[in-house]
C-alpha cells in the first residue's frame, strides 16, 4: 500500500514542477502554454488564473481524447504543447501531468505550491464571471479547515 505522499513522490521523478514566479513571467511574454486547472468546477469558478480552462482530475483521462462526452478538442490536440497544470496546493496537479506523460504528452509540468502558491506570491485571480479577487478572499479561501475526525491521531 502506498500513501499519497509517496504517489506523488514517485510521480515526480517523471514531472518537472514549475514555480508560480516563472509562470507569472511566461503568462507576461504570452507564451503558447495551455493553462489546465484540475481542481474541482466549484474551486475554479470561485478564483483561477485568468486563460486557465478548467478539466476536473476526475474526468481529465477522457477529455484529453476524442470520442467521450468529455471531450476537450483543445486538450486532446495539445500533445506536443506546453501545458502547465494546476490544482490547489500542487499535488493533484503532479498525478494529473504523470498521468498526461502516460497519455503521450510531451511537455507537461505542474505548478510547484498551485494556486496557494500562485495566491502567496501575490498573483492576479479572477473568480468565473473575470472579476478579480481580493488577496483577503484569496486568504481566507486557501486556509485549510480540517475537521477533527480528518486529523491523523
Amino acid at each position: 500500500m502506498k500513501t499519497f505522499e509517496q504517489l506523488i513522490d514517485e510521480a515526480l521523478e517523471s514531472v518537472e514542477e514549475i514555480f508560480p514566479w516563472d509562470l507569472a513571467d511566461a503568462i507576461e511574454q504570452q507564451t503558447d502554454a495551455l493553462l489546465l486547472d484540475v481542481r474541482e468546477p466549484y474551486e475554479f469558478e470561485a478564483m483561477h488564473i485568468n486563460g486557465a480552462i478548467n478539466v476536473p482530475r476526475g474526468i481529465l483521462e477522457t477529455a484529453c481524447e476524442y470520442d467521450y462526452e468529455e471531450t476537450v478538442p483543445e486538450l486532446v490536440e495539445a500533445r506536443e504543447r506546453e501545458i502547465i497544470v494546476i490544482c490547489r496546493s500542487g499535488k493533484r496537479s503532479v498525478l494529473a501531468a504523470r498521468v498526461m506523460q502516460q497519455m503521450g504528452y510531451k511537455n507537461v509540468k505542474s505548478l510547484k505550491t498551485g494556486m496557494r502558491g500562485w495566491s502567496d506570491d501575490d498573483q492576479d485571480m479572477v473568480d468565473i464571471h473575470g472579476n478579480l479577487v481580493s488577496e483577503d478572499a484569496a486568504i481566507a479561501y486557501f486556509t485549510p479547515v480540517l475537521r477533527p475526525d480528518q486529523m491523523s491521531k
